[in-house]
């Protein structure tokens, strides 16, 4: 006994079970009160959007009795407009009305003029219905006119837009080809220059030793004393070799000069000024002339040129190298001038 009252002693007095009761009663009473407030928050929700609700049906129709106001507001004025108008028409009828009865009243004796008047303006009036007629089948037939021209301008425009594109699209092709032409032409008068370069160049080496030829610019000048007699167009032994030593250096450049590469050597006749007699077998200094160069060339054909490569041209003395009168000038102006060219 002793014993168990010590031990009981020794253990004390135990708090938690009463600490732990207190605790949980707090917490239920606590979720009590939490379950409280959000039933309290749905119902308020609950209501406060029922209210929105409500409160929003009652903005529209709100706003749809404005909308009837308005139209019934509307609707009452052309009501009243109607009825002004309706009421002016009434009191006009009825002016009319007393003056047609004072017509008549006052016209009973003059029915047949009055008739007459009516028959007369009923046939005016179905002429003018007729002639209206008339006018309206003419505005038909204009407007079908019309209508036809329309469709025809824009067929004409479409075509006018297709041959301007056309047009467009060949005139950029005319400025290439002439752009190629140019280079091709281009191409075409170095080449013609180079054989004219080798053949003056030939012709020098060639007749090196007379002073009285010589090469002006892109021309091979020969006096005619090396060619003709005065007065004469037959060329001279002394003349035909040298055309010879010409013909040969021709031929050969010929033969580098390509097929395509179209050339000539023009023979241009030039005189003096000196009249002739008009006793000889030449009228003048264009005949002279023309016949020197006719005659260099029928002697370059016999010597194997080409007559397609030839030209023969006569200028008289109007085409002068040496200005004045003196025996020199004029000894300079008588001349046979050979050009390579093109044709």
């Amino acid at each position: 006994m002793a014993l168990g009252k010590n031990r009981r002693r020794e253990r004390g007095v135990d708090y938690w079970p009463g600490f732990v009761d207190a605790l949980s009663t707090l917490l239920l009473a606590i979720m009590f009160l939490l379950t409280v407030f959000v039933l309290a928050q749905f119902v308020l929700s609950r209501e406060i959007s029922g209210k929105d609700e409500v409160l929003t049906r009652l903005n529209n129709q709100i706003a749809e009795l404005t909308e009837l106001l308005a139209l019934e507001k509307g609707g009452k004025q052309d009501l009243e407009d109607s009825l002004a108008a309706l009421q002016s028409s009434l009191a006009s009828s009825e002016k009319e009305r007393s003056r047609l009865q004072m017509l008549l009243e006052a016209g009973t004796g003059s029915a047949s003029a009055a008739d007459q008047r009516i028959t007369t303006l009923s046939g005016e009036l179905d002429t003018q219905k007729q002639v209206s007629e008339r006018a309206l089948s003419q505005v038909e037939l204009l407007n079908q006119q019309i209508a036809a021209l329309r469709a025809q301008i824009a067929a004409v425009e479409a075509a006018l837009q297709a041959s301007e594109a056309r047009d467009q699209s060949s005139q950029a092709k005319i400025a290439d080809l002439g752009r190629r032409l140019n280079v091709a032409l281009a191409q075409k008068v170095q080449e013609l220059n180079r054989y004219r370069s080798d053949f003056f160049g030939r012709l020098r080496e060639i007749l090196s030793d007379r002073e009285n030829i010589r090469i002006v610019g892109d021309r091979f000048v020969f006096q005619s004393e090396v060619l003709f007699p005065s007065g004469a167009a037959e060329i001279n032994p002394a003349g035909q070799e040298e055309m010879k030593k010409l013909a040969g250096a021709l031929i050969e450049i010929a033969k580098e000069i390509p097929p395509e590469v179209n050339w000539v050597l023009r023979v241009d006749g030039h005189t003096d000024n000196v009249q002739l007699s008009g006793t000889g077998r030449y009228a003048d200094n264009w005949e002279l002339s023309s016949a020197r160069a006719t005659s260099v060339v029928k002697y370059l054909m016999s010597q194997g040129v080409p007559a397609s490569r030839l030209v023969a041209a006569g200028f008289g003395e109007y085409q002068p190298i040496a200005e004045g009168d003196t025996p020199e000038a004029r000894a300079q102006n008588r001349r046979i001038e050979f050009k390579l060219t093109e044709r």
